[in-house]
């Protein structure tokens, strides 16, 4: 079986889709390969594309400080992807030739990472791993079985920096959610 590192090695190589022409760098993944816990949200903005690691700007920061006040982690205990690997053309949504194209990237990360609770952010990301064509809005609130645990479906963080606190709320609940499926896997042990 090949490793995380060996895939994201081919991954940055990766010129399937017309995206690779755009992009500074592949933004593969990033945090701890054996998490129990990983989020997926849709794709790669400018700032990611310059840095080469998601979630790194105004989304990625609210993501951070998310992750901590509800789940009491940082990005060093969990993994964190994207469904597209390259930056779409103006921070576009990813379109379904490009979503294929990668999805066989974000397939080998779960598998690797094999984690007991992935968190989707947004639609694209949620769409994709349950298959189906609901919104958002309508899924999140709940969880799904999902491989070998959990899959929470929540907001992407964009979306509640432009929403506000009642997104931020409904983002934080799920937050929770999530971490009640980890139970005793977080550091620390069991959740109270």
């Amino acid at each position: 079986m090949r490793t995380l590192a060996e895939v994201r090695d081919d991954a940055i190589s990766c010129t399937k889709c017309p995206l690779a022409a755009g992009r500074t760098q592949v933004v593969f993944g990033v945090g701890n390969p054996d998490a129990d816990l990983m989020f997926v949200g849709e794709g790669p903005g400018r700032d990611e594309d310059l840095a080469g690691e998601p979630f790194v700007g105004r989304s990625g920061k609210l993501l951070d400080k998310l992750m901590m006040q509800e789940i009491g982690i940082d990005r060093s205990s969990c993994y964190i992807a994207n469904v597209v690997k390259c930056r779409p053309p103006q921070n576009r949504d990813p379109l379904p030739d490009e979503i294929i194209a990668c999805r066989p990237w974000l397939e080998s990360q779960l598998e690797l990472i094999d984690p007991n609770v992935v968190v989707t952010l947004g639609n694209f990301a949620t769409r994709l791993l349950l298959d189906t064509t609901e919104g958002i809005s309508r899924l999140r609130g709940r969880s799904y079985p999902y491989r070998r645990g959990h899959l929470v479906p929540t907001y992407h963080p964009a979306a509640a920096l432009r929403g506000g606190g009642e997104i931020v709320a409904e983002m934080r609940a799920d937050l929770v959610r999530a971490k009640s499926f980890l139970g005793g896997l977080l550091p620390g042990g069991p959740v109270t």
